[in-house]
């Protein structure tokens, strides 16, 4: 389980290091080329409902991976991904 963290003023999102490796391509996308969107997950914790931040390339960002090597990225979901935040604007992580 990798971890994502932004602007250390909220804990660190975990993911796992699979999906993190694809978000970690499709953030640095869009921050290169200065398109900021909103993106949202489910916290680990039951009940705590769902979080959204704003991703901005002027924010601080670190990822964390647990394994080594990277794990493999896969074009097809890189691209399904990025089509799925260029048509709503948002990331939305499950």
């Amino acid at each position: 389980m990798g971890k994502l963290e932004y602007n250390s003023s909220h804990p660190a999102i975990e993911i796992d290091d699979d999906t993190l490796a694809h978000v970690k391509i499709l953030i640095a996308t869009k921050l290169r080329r200065q398109e900021s969107f909103m993106m949202t997950w489910l916290p680990r914790e039951p009940g705590a409902g769902r979080l959204s931040a704003w991703m901005h390339p002027s924010i601080p960002l670190v990822v964390e991976f647990d394994v080594e090597p990277p794990p493999q990225v896969l074009p097809e979901r890189l691209a399904q991904m990025m089509e799925q935040l260029n048509a709503r604007g948002e990331l939305v992580l499950s």
